[in-house]
């Protein structure tokens, strides 16, 4: 966990998981890396929330795999889910809900978070049935920033397919990843 900048209550908190993912960022907003995955990100939100004060909003930034063929480019999440998470049974045995589904402002696609990094075609099939796009952070910091009474946007640029190319593809791309998603911010900078 990294954070750059001071949290105020009149100004976004930026949330990306990867130095990579935020290379090509000039902005004057807080900064929060959290690192890789669910627990990372959960813990590092929680922590930057709860020592206060709460900033206007969370911007999430990042890179995520592509569910179904033709989803590209750069999207506002309306949803996220844990795909690795059982839901069901957990409310089967306990008779509550946890993990449940968080519906954000966006109005793109569902994206499924979980502590895999998806390159197996079967896995991606199965995930392309509830969401069209994954990624491993996004659920945490949707629900860090929930628990905090935060609006959360959510913004995912396309890195790869999650399938058996990812790895590649991702490595390959992130650096195009993140100076798009610098432009997105930019751009969001001067209409808010």
């Amino acid at each position: 966990m990294k954070l750059t900048g001071t949290v105020t209550p009149d100004r976004p908190l930026i949330v990306v998981a990867l130095p990579e993912e935020a290379a090509h960022l000039r902005t004057d907003h807080p900064v929060l890396l959290t690192g890789v995955g669910k627990v990372h990100a959960a813990l590092a939100v929680t922590r930057v929330l709860a020592a206060g004060p709460l900033p206007r909003e969370i911007l999430n930034l990042g890179t995520a795999g592509a569910l179904r063929p033709g989803l590209a480019g750069t999207h506002e999440i309306s949803r996220v889910i844990q795909h690795d998470f059982d839901s069901a049974t957990i409310q089967a045995l306990t008779g509550r809900t946890f993990g449940a589904p968080l519906d954000l402002a966006g109005s793109g696609p569902v994206l499924a978070t979980g502590d895999v990094f998806v390159s197996d075609p079967a896995l991606r099939a199965a995930l392309a049935e509830h969401a069209g796009l994954v990624d491993m952070e996004g659920y945490a910091v949707a629900a860090a920033a929930a628990e905090h009474g935060v609006p959360v946007r959510m913004i995912k640029h396309v890195s790869d397919e999650a399938d058996d190319t990812a790895f590649q593809s991702w490595a390959q791309s992130v650096d195009a990843c993140a100076r798009t998603l610098a432009t997105w911010l930019t751009t969001y900078h001067h209409t808010h």
